[in-house]
């Protein structure tokens, strides 16, 4: 199956929408009643938030601080399947000149903007929907896509001109999160009894993924109606997610709530995708989240795909799979796996269901 050229019907900016000062969302972003957030957090989560871990345990010294630390990693991605790192090695000023120069983009005028409108053939450059299906109710959002890695696929001209800078601190930040990807990938395969190797031979080893979807959450005028964006499992090996810092959006399920993350200072979120969940057969799992959006406040955020290579197949490590667990998912490559959600846009865990043996 291949992506067509173009989008089932004209694009609309979200952000084009919010400007007109409208107080009613038009139908095509109003949510079925079950999914709308009418925010239905409970109140005695209000004080719950996803782990926190401090990434310099990794290199302390203190052998009791670097086992401890590798224990949090693991009981997060085993129970929660996010957590939130700080001292991760990304300086403060490239941690928010990054994301304060994508919201400076995406207050370019449209005629600007438009010049990098995307299709969903690739999905790189500026976009306002997931999904080829006709009439399918949409979410409060624009976006920005682009490729990091393969290098074949890394086209700068494809990236914004504009802010001048731009380009320079996409690339600075990229090769950072490569880094902190390496980094996790080891931490993982140790915590879960394999070679310290494993899963980065598993995604290619050096030829890795990394592609970056920068969302841009306009203010809305209904947001207990709509979605910024609907609910979901991210496809790829693992996403590395910088929120803003002022206005919290994301929300990921726990049983029967939708929890709101609360960034903290410099903070990068880290959410386990569908194919670690195949390659450590189901011992990590990936968790549904989704986007609120926000009456009175704009929202910027940068998520970073690292995933396999696109053509390797991606199944159950042998050592994870016994007579007591046996393998639950076929083997698929990656390339195969996300076509699902470029034609079928967001829609829960069904894709990582439906792979399973």
């Amino acid at each position: 199956m291949v992506c067509p050229c173009d989008w089932p019907e004209p694009v609309v900016r979200v952000q084009s929408l919010s400007e007109t000062g409208n107080s009613i969302v038009p139908d095509r972003y109003i949510k079925p009643p079950s999914d709308r957030p009418s925010l239905n957090s409970s109140p005695q989560d209000i004080n719950i938030n996803i782990p926190l871990v401090d990434m310099s345990g990794l290199t302390d010294g203190n052998l009791a601080v670097r086992v401890s630390t590798m224990k949090k990693i693991s009981d997060a991605c085993r129970e929660w399947g996010f957590f939130q790192v700080v001292n991760h090695g990304l300086k403060g000023e490239l941690v928010d000149g990054v994301r304060e120069i994508w919201r400076e983009f995406f207050h370019k005028s449209m005629e600007v903007k438009q010049k990098y409108a995307n299709s969903p053939m690739t999905y790189e450059g500026y976009g306002s929907r997931l999904g080829l299906q006709k009439g399918a109710i949409l979410d409060w959002s624009d976006y920005y896509f682009l490729h990091y890695l393969p290098s074949s696929l890394k086209d700068h001209q494809k990236w914004p001109e504009k802010p001048s800078s731009l380009r320079e601190i996409v690339e600075e930040y990229s090769k950072e999160i490569v880094r902190l990807g390496n980094v996790l990938l080891e931490v993982f395969s140790i915590n879960l009894g394999l070679r310290s190797d494993y899963l980065q031979n598993a995604f290619g080893g050096e030829d890795v993924g990394a592609c970056l979807r920068v969302n841009f959450y306009p203010k809305c005028p209904q947001p207990d109606l709509t979605l910024g964006l609907s609910s979901h499992s991210n496809l790829g090996g693992i996403t590395f997610l910088l929120p803003d810092e002022n206005v919290s959006g994301l929300q990921v399920r726990r049983g029967e709530q939708w929890i709101t993350v609360k960034p903290v200072r410099h903070g990068i979120i880290v959410n386990i995708g569908d194919q670690i969940q195949v390659l450590s057969n189901a011992t990590y799992k990936s968790v549904e989240h989704r986007v609120i959006v926000n009456p009175n406040k704009e929202r910027v955020s940068l998520a970073y795909f690292y995933n396999p290579k696109s053509d390797l197949l991606i199944s159950p490590a042998p050592e994870l799979v016994t007579t007591e667990a046996p393998s639950l998912y076929q083997p698929m490559t990656f390339d195969e796996y996300r076509l699902f959600i470029r034609t079928k846009g967001p829609q829960g865990k069904s894709q990582v269901e439906s792979l399973k043996s």
